[in-house]
């Protein structure tokens, strides 16, 4: 956990402007601008990258990916850049919220997994790679993107805490947490062996 030296205004500040860029739904505009549909009333009807490629448009599902990831990397790195690391963590995390939780959705946003892992790369490389590694691990043996990513939301904090990787550790275990809340409708299909896997369309 960073120590918190930032004034309070400040961090503020960088809560807002991180839920505001989180907020913005780039699966839900770029399904617009390829004519694909509404993405919510597709496939699983998540707004995140894994349901744009059910759609069978890989290029509209990889930028959806790279800005998703973009929006929570960005804010950690401008946060950290004008303020400190106690911004960053603070702005990553309302990145992340803004993405699970638009206003403008009525709340009912995506799942969080590129915004996380573009948070991770943004707070520490080494981080990342090893989230990376893990998730391209599990996604290629049991090509279950939810179960990938549940699998590094649950082991990243423990790993990041035992190497001692950076102050990471609480930001993690909350991101944690909230991903395997968003992901309940996962956990049941993936119990019930009904879970769509990468690739397979909706």
């Amino acid at each position: 956990m960073p120590e918190f030296t930032s004034p309070t205004l400040i961090l503020l500040l960088w809560a807002v402007l991180g839920y505001g860029i989180g907020s913005i739904s780039f699966g839900i505009l770029l399904a617009r601008v390829f004519g694909l549909g509404d993405l919510r009333q597709i496939g699983s009807g998540n707004i995140g990258a894994t349901n744009v490629l059910r759609t069978g448009n890989k290029t509209a599902a990889l930028l959806t990916l790279l800005l998703d990831a973009g929006k929570g990397g960005i804010i950690v790195l401008l946060a950290r850049w004008f303020a400190g690391e106690d911004a960053a963590q603070i702005g990553g995390l309302a990145a992340f919220l803004g993405h699970c939780f638009p206003v403008w959705l009525k709340f009912q946003g995506g799942k969080g997994v590129a915004t996380y892992f573009g948070i991770l790369f943004a707070l520490s490389l080494l981080v990342g790679a090893i989230a990376g590694a893990l998730w391209l691990t599990v996604a290629a043996v049991t090509r279950y993107s939810s179960l990938a990513a549940l699998i590094v939301a649950g082991w990243l904090p423990v790993i990041v805490v035992v190497l001692n990787l950076g102050p990471f550790g609480i930001l993690l275990a909350g991101l944690g947490i909230l991903i395997y809340i968003r992901h309940r409708p996962n956990i049941k299909n993936l119990k019930n062996g009904t879970e769509s896997k990468i690739g397979q369309k909706g």
